[in-house]
């Protein structure tokens, strides 16, 4: 397969630059493309992969300046063939386009460091074919859920329903809803968050509240409260964009993080024992790709979102004594 090739260019009104010089090239690369870590982005500098106005630069700290154009190579990874794995999965919905699965707690969406096997795609592939354009890691992969993030998630079969997919979720056509509980109590029923979301600038694991200039991609997500449990609320949650960890990123913003969330929340224990983040992607609407007809599926919330519901309305329920 070929490589993959990006162009950019080091703009002046969307990258703020100051005194003509805005960062090193690592740094500025880091930012402008995400998916990539900072590590990897230096190993592509020293390979020679990455070129400024035509010449290679293989120099990370390299200064970039308003007008460079920057060109990287992204060489594909040499993988062994993804193998299927005859693990269990709970279909909320298929065709011959595209299936809906009911991801469950502690599953890693597709191979990456640390989890070669045992991903949802290993089980996909045991299932049936996938489109091919999602990646060689990631085939019919149109979004994805964090690993102890639960609940539905369409999966294209063919390369046309994943390409109408992604535009559906582009053009916010299709609608993804969550449920989530979160520690303390909003002030309002509802609310907007429109706040960019990008990498964490010191904690690369982790993502933050960003500014668009410094390398944050807009964000914007809807909630309303479904029902207040003493000192944590149930929040139905709407996505308009789909950035890495926007919900959990949002609801910590806020000043409400998701309860259990390892990374984003306090670690408070509350007293029952959960995989993670109390965070369940609950309906999925979008247009089937073929027939044009609507598609709703709704994905039963796990045993552990029930049971923390169930614990957290009976604590409500009982007066406190003086």
């Amino acid at each position: 397969m070929s490589h993959s090739e990006i162009d950019l260019t080091v703009n002046e009104t969307t990258d703020f630059l100051t005194d003509n010089q805005i960062d090193r090239l690592d740094r500025w690369l880091t930012n402008k493309l995400p998916d990539l870590s900072r590590s990897r982005i230096q190993k592509l500098i020293e390979q020679g992969w990455v070129q400024i106005n035509g010449k290679i630069c293989a120099f990370k700290n390299t200064k970039v300046k308003t007008g460079d154009r920057i060109h990287v190579t992204i060489p594909n990874a040499q993988v062994t063939e993804i193998q299927p794995e005859e693990i269990p999965l709970d279909i909320l919905y298929e065709d011959d386009n595209l299936l809906i699965v009911n991801k469950p707690a502690g599953l890693v969406v597709h191979p990456a460091a640390g989890h070669q096997a045992g991903t949802l795609v290993n089980a996909l592939l045991a299932h049936c074919p996938l489109a091919e354009i999602g990646g060689v890691h990631r085939p019919g992969i149109v979004h994805r859920l964090d690993k102890d993030t639960t609940g539905a998630m369409v999966v294209a079969k063919t390369d046309l329903a994943y390409q109408h997919l992604q535009a559906q979720l582009k053009a916010k056509t299709a609608r993804r809803e969550y449920l989530g509980v979160v520690y303390g109590v909003p002030k309002t029923e509802t609310g907007t968050i429109v706040q960019p979301v990008g990498r964490h600038p010191v904690d690369r694991k982790k993502m933050a509240v960003v500014p668009e200039e410094k390398g944050g991609r807009s964000a914007v997500t809807h909630w309303r409260v479904q029902e207040r449990l003493g000192n944590y609320t149930l929040i139905h949650f709407q996505l308009e964009t789909g950035r890495t960890h926007q919900i959990r990123v949002h609801s910590t913003h806020m000043g409400h993080p998701i309860v259990g969330d390892p990374v984003y929340s306090s670690g408070r224990d509350i007293g029952v024992n959960l995989p993670g983040q109390a965070l369940h992607a609950w309906r999925l609407s979008l247009q089937n790709p073929i027939s044009g007809q609507m598609i709703q599926v709704t994905a039963p919330l796990p045993q552990h979102f029930v049971t923390l519901l169930e614990v957290l309305r009976r604590r409500g329920a009982i007066p406190h004594l003086s």
